[in-house]
């Protein structure tokens, strides 16, 4: 299955480990470290602010959906893998 993160951007379910809140990311000086560490593969899908980040074992996204969202599309069977 694949969730969409925005900007046109899918990625496997299986691939992510986290999708954050991105308050619960500024309270956490451990999730500020653990970002700024894989910063360089960083990758923001919006211009403006984020509302979450999603990790992957490939890379960090800076998504504009809320992860709530981001959790609901992970779990409901919308795009099947072929």
């Amino acid at each position: 299955m694949y969730v969409h993160l925005g900007e046109d951007i899918l990625v496997r379910a299986v691939e992510i480990i986290a999708i954050l809140d991105k308050e619960t990311v500024k309270s956490s000086q451990y999730m500020q470290e653990l970002i700024g560490q894989k910063s360089k593969d960083m990758i923001p899908l919006t211009k403006g602010t984020f509302k979450s980040i999603v990790i992957t074992e490939k890379a960090v996204y800076y998504s504009p959906l809320a992860s709530g969202t981001l959790k609901k599309r992970s779990t409901k069977p919308a795009l099947q893998e072929i």
